[in-house]
């Protein structure tokens, strides 16, 4: 995997890797169904081999854009609710973006594995735990919504493990991983029927094939 941009490049978080960003309706957990923009920023050290962004993965692909030219794109298309996701955003120094961000009177979304520092204000935060990389001990504390990927029913128990360390305001959902959907689904729902505390996410926008 190619190296992350260095502070210098990066200008202490005034630009950033950008791998694309783009105005669309929220697909998963939480939120879904709610108009959003999406800001994905490139390059990830976690490496899911089930990741549907894999394409953002080398960050080298992606030239930092400077915060104000995105914001600039927020702020024409009218979204009233920004998601930072990647790859693994909290790679990054985040305070510039959302401290723009919230100069424009968005909510401002994260979505991280949490294995980084966290950087930046949020007004939401959905931690998605990754046993490759588990969340720092900060993740935890930070989490408004956790959103665990099931492909088996070892699955269950890591979920579980996660959620013994989230706030007790925090939501829980399980989501099935996308090319297994239709095998561990059935396990999910009785999963969920005894154990009402969770919720199913189901990536929505994949059946509306948006992105």
């Amino acid at each position: 995997m190619a190296a992350f941009p260095d502070s210098g490049v990066l200008d202490g978080g005034r630009s950033l890797p950008v791998a694309e960003d783009f105005y669309t309706v929220q697909g998963e957990g939480r939120h879904a169904g709610r108009a959003a923009y999406f800001v994905r920023l490139g390059g990830c050290d976690v490496g899911c081999e089930w990741c549907d962004a894999k394409y953002a993965w080398n960050p080298a692909l992606f030239p930092p854009v400077g915060v104000g030219e995105v914001v600039g794109r927020v702020a024409a298309c009218g979204a009233q609710t920004v998601v930072v996701t990647g790859g693994e955003p909290l790679i990054y120094p985040l305070e510039p973006l959302t401290r723009a961000l919230a100069g424009q009177g968005v909510r401002i979304h994260l979505e991280t594995s949490g294995s980084h520092p966290f950087s930046g204000r949020f007004d939401w935060v959905c931690l998605s735990p990754k046993r490759r990389r588990p969340p720092l001990d900060e993740a935890f504390a930070r989490a408004d919504e956790l959103k665990v990927v099931v492909g088996c029913e070892e699955d269950f128990a890591w979920a579980e493990q996660n959620a013994a360390r989230v706030g007790e305001g925090c939501l829980l959902y399980l989501q099935p991983e996308w090319s297994a959907a239709e095998k561990v689904m059935p396990a999910i729902v009785e999963y969920v029927k005894a154990h009402p505390r969770w919720n199913v996410s189901v990536q929505t926008h994949k059946y509306m094939q948006i992105p």
